[in-house]
């Protein structure tokens, strides 16, 4: 009998190990903000002159992590809302989507944060947020669900979460535990000056994590600033200033003209897809899900310049489709409507 209960404690034991394996070979882990993007119903107008905003959920890391879920992939969300009508519908939302939010918690004490997105006359965007604070700043190192970080193949977080205290010692501490368990750790910025203290620590915080990554994913525009104003466009700056020794791929995502790739071995460019523009809000985003999904998939993508630059094409097309709509979440597209608009 003793035999028997060992022998079926050992089979439960090995298909634990396979399913952890089995959960760990695709799941992609986003850490940070969710919030509530309160965007004009026309453009080109300020926050003032707008006649009306459409509720849209958004914040950087649930973007990619939904955006993920939409293109087939495996995605969970860790971070903060309040416990507040807002926060719940969020919450609601991962789930709908197919994200799991069992890292999501609640805070009685502070409210689900608020953006005010105004769209310029060629879509782009400035923001008003309200954050004082809000849930996202508070969420605590105990509150991490560390089990659910070590099942991730890829941890992907952005620099809002390293603002304030206690997120950015919980931030730390889930990058730590990611690392130690052998995902890789990818980085978008996402840069939003409004948020810092100054344009100085917004640097130098942003940059106190580079190091870390093993995939960073920035702009041209945070390029000039992380560098103090460099060319954007010039390889030599971009190699000599942002590639550290550890990085296994650097982007540079270029809006409708696409992005360039960086690696140990190689670099290149893959051109954009063109499209009429109503919001760029997620469209960043929309890129980063693009890629990680196709990375969960092969993590080794990045060491075959065939297959990356497949990928990115991919990537850029889910950019493109977010940007015809509306809104983050509600515009990050499909597989099939990506396979649909990709050029062939």
């Amino acid at each position: 009998m003793e035999v028997s209960q060992q022998g079926a404690l050992t089979s439960l034991n090995g298909n634990a190990e396979r399913e952890n394996k089995e959960s760990k070979s695709s799941l992609v882990v986003c850490f940070g903000e969710m919030l509530i993007d309160f965007v004009p119903t026309v453009g080109g107008v300020s926050l003032a002159e707008a006649p009306a905003f459409k509720k849209a959920p958004g914040g950087a890391p649930a973007n990619v992590a939904v955006g993920i879920s939409r293109l087939g992939g495996s995605s969970a969300f860790i971070g903060k809302v309040g416990k507040d009508e807002f926060g719940y519908m969020l919450a609601d939302i991962l789930k709908e989507n197919n994200v799991d939010n069992s890292g999501v918690r609640f805070d009685p004490g502070a409210r689900t944060a608020l953006a005010f997105v105004t769209l310029r006359a060629d879509g782009e965007r400035e923001f008003m947020f309200f954050r004082n604070p809000s849930a996202d700043m508070l969420l605590k190192e105990t509150e991490l669900d560390a089990n659910l970080i070590q099942k991730a193949c890829i941890f992907h977080y952005g620099s809002i979460s390293l603002i304030e205290e206690p997120c950015r010692s919980t931030h730390l501490a889930a990058m730590k535990i990611a690392k130690a368990s052998g995902s890789i750790l990818s980085y978008d910025p996402n840069l939003r000056l409004p948020l810092w203290p100054s344009a100085e620590a917004a640097r130098q915080g942003i940059m106190s994590i580079w190091n870390e990554a093993d995939i960073i994913k920035i702009s041209e525009e945070e390029i000039t600033f992380l560098t103090g104003g460099d060319d954007p466009y010039n390889d030599k700056v971009v190699l000599d200033k942002l590639f550290h020794p550890n990085l296994k791929l650097l982007l540079v995502t270029e809006g409708q003209d696409g992005c360039r790739y960086y690696t140990k071995k190689f670099n290149g460019k893959v051109s954009g897809v063109r499209v009429e523009a109503v919001d760029t809000t997620g469209a960043g985003d929309a890129f980063v899900s693009g890629i990680l999904t196709s990375l969960s998939s092969d993590l080794n993508l990045y060491q075959d310049e065939k297959k990356l630059r497949d990928a990115l094409m991919f990537a850029n097309t889910c950019g493109a489709i977010t940007v015809t709509e509306r809104g983050a979440i509600p515009a990050l597209p499909t597989r099939d409507a990506v396979l649909q608009l990709l050029p062939a």
